[in-house]
């Protein structure tokens, strides 16, 4: 449904993000002429996601630009973000994977770093193996350290381990060598090989996906990016297609789990960058706003139909890591740094063996859904709760283009709550509050864990149930400040106008940090810097556009773990191995709480990150007026809140009727297209100049 705040221009170039969800698939449209906003949502479509982003695409733009043959044919960007290449690994669906390995390296992606997931739950299990042992191939070769050839690669054994590959129906094929990273020859060459044994299948090679050290990270990374191309090929592949016959005149792009986005075609190659694709836009699009609005100090939440994502931003700036464990798989490569639980709105609701409540990670989806939307589920979930307790409306949700069965719901909860001997009310409450402790304890991860303290942040929700559950979760973390942007349920897609295009480079070469090394530090970087003026060409980005950004992984001498440090700009001198040095001292300080200024320090790991700026989807401000929200009323409905432990009349407020300065208490419900927004009682709300809803909860 189009928002309804804004009249649509009809003619005009527009900008178009469309974020691809497990439940919905949102479309947010900007023209780049007016500066208008506008968005769409449509149903996903699981069995094949690209007829619902053609779907969105289609009916937004013909909202939009009109209902010409072509409605596609005034967009000028296409972003898109999906979730496919971190379900398809959440889910083991990836594709039938071969490995091929330096001899006595077989088994390096069952042995690891030979930890434990958590050290003191003897019941924790290591994620599967995503390559079964009699796939995984050793080959005579070895790399020494300095890139030297100590045991020539027998090309024949690759010959001999392709074929039996093809024999046995593999999609994909991982290459790792040991030092790769310094040396690719012996990957290069076995890569040759196997295209030609097995033309069509998908390769990657380790120096080509992460040319980093530690060869177990690096052989991850590989596997993973093999397990995930057949599935991102397929994909892409049909929805390139769809795009095209919608009169798409642009190349569309894809998100990275950086935040960036890149071409389809690059895409294609490099899944495994894409595992945080959905997520990382909405983290995007939260930072733009909260800097916009004056909240440096936040922590974001965004909550959809299948899981919710989490994030930390101190002081304007998003955190990122070049490593992170995805779903158990150690990935090295850029990302944002988000943690992901399964806790949404279709998230079921079951009473375990021991007589105990549990909510989620199992989701309802899609299809069928929920009970309430009468498509044959029979297992209640968050949504059907919101629904008994007519925080969501129980007749109609999307503005009316769902209808939903609130007696569904109530029967089948009903019969939960008479195998737990409570109320009904009391248990579609207690399915609010476990998933409400199921997304605390995410939140406590990237914080807590961290040494941040939550109640010194806003919480700023967003998704399809974010809003709807903001408040709880924000009292069950005692923080004070809840930011409800303008269009929350399709923040993910907002973001992808307010994302630039993005690459990240790296390689590895231990250096000391020595006047005698400036030479070979120079090279090292200039190494990446080229492969950034690369992109940047292939890209077609104009000089006045690009961005670059040079860093290097550095530790002292013995240590295991590195610190990112920024490196100046210019030809490497001394005083640039000094500002390193200060750079590094003060960052080991941070971190750690001491410096050993005397000891010898590492450069191990030389990044650039590339950026194209591109023209961004502004946040208008509009001036504050009068304090009275009445014109917002539309109505009033009886709402349960634990707080009253009853059926409360609560005010009900349109999101599009709210101005800059209202103010209201609750208890209230504001409702949009996108999601509804809970106010319970003794909460205030107040509308800012970007029209963000800025809730204050008692202290």
């Amino acid at each position: 449904m189009m928002d309804g705040s804004q009249d649509i221009a009809r003619n005009g170039t527009w900008r178009v993000g469309v974020d691809s969800g497990g439940t919905f698939t949102d479309v947010c449209m900007f023209d780049e002429a007016s500066g208008q906003i506008a968005i769409w949502k449509v149903s996903s479509t699981p069995d094949d996601p690209s007829r619902g982003i053609a779907q969105g695409v289609q009916e937004g733009m013909s909202e939009c630009a009109g209902g010409g043959a072509s409605p596609a044919a005034a967009v000028s960007y296409l972003g898109h973000g999906t979730t496919v290449a971190t379900n398809a690994l959440i889910t083991h669906r990836g594709a039938k994977v071969g490995l091929l390995t330096t001899g006595g390296f077989r088994d390096l992606l069952e042995i690891g770093r030979q930890k434990r997931p958590d050290l003191y739950d003897l019941f924790a299990e290591k994620p599967q193996t995503l390559v079964p042992r009699e796939l995984r191939f050793e080959l005579p070769e070895r790399m020494l350290r300095n890139g030297d050839v100590d045991v020539p690669l027998d090309e024949e054994a690759v010959r001999a381990a392709a074929r039996a590959l093809k024999e046995a129906g593999v999609e994909a094929v991982a290459i790792c060598f040991l030092y790769a990273f310094v040396n690719p020859a012996h990957e290069q060459a076995a890569r040759r090989i196997v295209e030609e044994e097995m033309p069509g299948v998908f390769i990657c090679a380790s120096h080509e996906i992460a040319p980093e050290f530690r060869e177990f990270e690096r052989l991850s990374t590989a596997t993973v990016n093999a397990y995930l191309g057949p599935i991102m090929h397929r994909y892409i592949h049909r929805l390139t297609p769809r795009l095209a016959d919608l009169g798409l005149p642009v190349a569309p792009h894809l998100t990275q789990s950086n935040g960036g986005v890149v071409r389809f075609e690059v895409a294609a190659q490099t899944p495994v960058r894409a595992v945080l694709s959905g997520p990382s836009t909405g983290v995007v699009a939260a930072q733009a706003i909260a800097n916009a609005s004056g909240h440096g100090d936040i922590i974001t939440f965004d909550m959809g139909g299948t899981s919710s994502d989490v994030a930390l931003m101190a002081g304007g700036e998003t955190s990122q890591t070049n490593e992170a464990s995805v779903h158990g798989y150690p990935i090295k490569a850029p990302m944002l740094d988000i943690h992901t639980v399964g806790a949404g709105g279709g998230s079921i609701a079951r009473i375990d063996s021991g007589g105990l409540l549990k909510v989620g990670p199992e989701s309802a989806g899609a299809d069928p859904g929920p009970v309430c939307y009468g498509r044959g589920a029979t297992e209640p979930t968050v949504t059907d709760a919101n629904i008994v307790l007519q925080v969501l409306n129980p007749v109609e949700i999307l503005d009316g283009r769902m209808k939903v069965h609130r007696d569904m719901a109530v029967a089948a909860i009903g019969q939960m709550a008479d195998q737990l001997g409570m109320g009904t009310m009391q248990v579609a409450q207690g399915i609010i509050s476990v998933v409400t402790a199921n997304m605390a304890k995410a939140i406590r991860v990237i914080s807590v864990q961290r040494g941040h303290d939550p109640r010194n942040y806003a919480l700023m929700a967003f998704g399809g149930a974010g809003p709807l559950h903001a408040v709880r979760l924000a009292q069950e973390l005692r923080m004070s400040t809840v930011i409800i942007p303008r269009s929350p349920g399709i923040l993910c897609a907002m973001g992808l106008l307010l994302t630039d295009l993005r690459a990240d480079f790296s390689a590895t070469r231990l250096t000391p940090l020595e006047s005698d090394s400036r030479e070979t530090i120079a090279e090292a970087m200039a190494r990446v810097d080229a492969d950034a003026a690369d992109w940047f060409t292939q890209e077609a980005i104009p000089a006045d556009r690009r961005v670059l950004t040079r860093r290097i992984d550095m530790r002292y001498d013995g240590q295991n773990y590195e610190l990112s440090i920024p490196l100046p700009d210019g030809p490497v001198t001394d005083a640039t191995l000094d500002a390193l040095r200060s750079g590094f001292t003060q960052a080991h300080e941070r971190m750690y709480g001491f410096a050993v200024p005397e000891e010898r320090i590492l450069c191990v790991t030389f990044r650039a990150e590339a950026t194209g700026l591109v023209q961004k989807a502004r946040l208008s401000e509009r001036p504050e007026g009068d304090a009275d929200a009445s014109p917002a009323v539309i109505g009033a409905r009886d709402v349960w809140y634990p707080e009253t432990g009853e059926f409360t009349e609560t005010t009900l407020y349109a999101r599009d009727r709210l101005a800059p300065g209202m103010v209201f208490a609750g208890p209230a419900i504001v409702e949009q297209m996108d999601t509804t927004t809970l106010i319970p009682p003794g909460v205030t709300a107040r509308v800012d100049a970007i029209d963000n809803l800025i809730l204050e909860l008692p202290r």
